[in-house]
């Protein structure tokens, strides 16, 4: 079972926001033990996008479920000398500073290496610790945009902005890999590592594909095969205004759609030079002839690569999301709809997380005595 994996291995968090949370959330679906270290005033993802009756955001809560929450003034001696005990205990640090603000706050590298050689830090930074874009702000939209990937997608007018962030999930989990790799190391050889990880160049990384296609020349959104240049990938408006996914790239595929619509005669013009503007428009209005809930009764049964672009409610309970039994609503707190860490063990689904627990500044000396 999944959270098998990890048992004892100490984490100790001391990220805020998407980046560093998700990647310890992950950590403790294998079962590591997460200690989240907040400043006094909490991580502001507390406060994030909508916020229930108690004060916290469900965002909040569902990146920080099966963790321990303690909050730290590292300005302060006693806050300080608290989190030198927890380093000393750690097997892993997350965090997510600016680049020089942890060595200004006494904990540079010299100083995680002599409080434990053994320690595995991993710095999540939106440019990495190096580099002439090492003090500039940024958020997904802006990492996104210097990887050229925004450049490929949307429309011939405009770019759209990705949802959920690409950049900072990448990063999470490019951090988690990093990790268990150093981890393995960590138990075969004794020795820590010092993990730089770049929220940018993870987004980079997952843009292979469009920066090799760019050297071959401009490739701008709406004319390439995956980009919404070809017919048989592209999404369709419906006649009551919702959109249909269709994406038989695959001539079976195609010749499967083309058959069930009745309209053979697309099925030689799969390969037509790209943009493919006149047939796009050709099956922009057949799909305008019907709702989508019609093409979903129509192509359900057809092996044509046809889906229908849900709405995240009808998602969590569309009866493949239900077999699989990685979704719940509300374990992590109110409110809240949580994907678990989405690999089977030996056939068994990952545990549901638990809720968060906050430990108030008194019990913070009994953690990982």
């Amino acid at each position: 079972m999944l959270h098998t994996f990890l048992p004892g291995l100490k984490v100790l968090d001391l990220s805020q926001y998407i980046p560093g949370p998700y990647a310890t959330l992950l950590l403790s679906d294998m079962g590591a033990d997460v200690i989240k270290v907040e400043p006094p005033q909490g991580d502001p993802m507390r406060t994030f996008g909508p916020v229930a009756d108690d004060g916290l955001s469900p965002l909040y809560r569902v990146l920080n479920g099966n963790k321990t929450v303690i909050r730290l003034d590292l300005k302060a001696p006693d806050g300080v000398a608290e989190l030198e005990r927890l380093v000393r205990q750690a097997d892993v640090l997350v965090e997510s500073f600016r680049p020089g603000v942890l060595p200004r706050l006494g904990f540079g590298p010299e100083r995680l290496r002599d409080l434990n050689p053994r320690l595995i830090h991993c710095a999540l930074s939106g440019y990495g610790q190096t580099g002439p874009l090492v003090q500039r702000a940024g958020h997904d939209l802006t990492y996104m945009a210097l990887t050229g990937a925004l450049a490929l997608m949307g429309t011939a007018e405009t770019p759209v902005i990705p949802f959920p962030p690409i950049a900072d999930h990448a990063g999470a989990m490019h951090a988690v890999m990093a990790i268990l790799a150093a981890a393995v190391r960590q138990g075969r050889e004794g020795i820590g590592a010092s993990i730089d990880v770049s929220l940018f160049e993870s987004a980079l990384g997952m843009n292979s594909l469009g920066l090799t296609l760019g050297l071959h020349g401009p490739v701008p959104p709406e004319t390439d095969l995956l980009n919404g240049g070809a017919a048989c990938y592209r999404l369709y408006r419906c006649r009551d205004g919702r959109f249909a996914a269709l994406a038989p790239l695959e001539p079976k595929f195609w010749q499967a759609f083309c058959t069930a619509v009745d309209r053979p005669d697309w099925i030689p013009r799969q390969g037509e030079p790209m943009p493919q503007t006149g047939l796009i428009a050709e099956i922009a209005d057949l799909f305008l002839s019907r709702t989508l809930q019609e093409w979903v009764d129509s192509l359900a049964e057809v092996d044509c690569c046809f889906d229908p672009v849900l709405l995240p409610a009808e998602s969590l309970v569309h009866p493949h999301v239900v077999d699989r039994g990685y979704t719940t609503t509300g374990s992590a707190g109110g409110g809240t709809a949580e994907v678990v860490f989405p690999a089977r063990v030996d056939g068994v689904a990952p545990r549901v997380r638990r809720p968060f627990s906050e430990v108030e500044k008194g019990g913070i000396c009994a953690l990982w005595r």
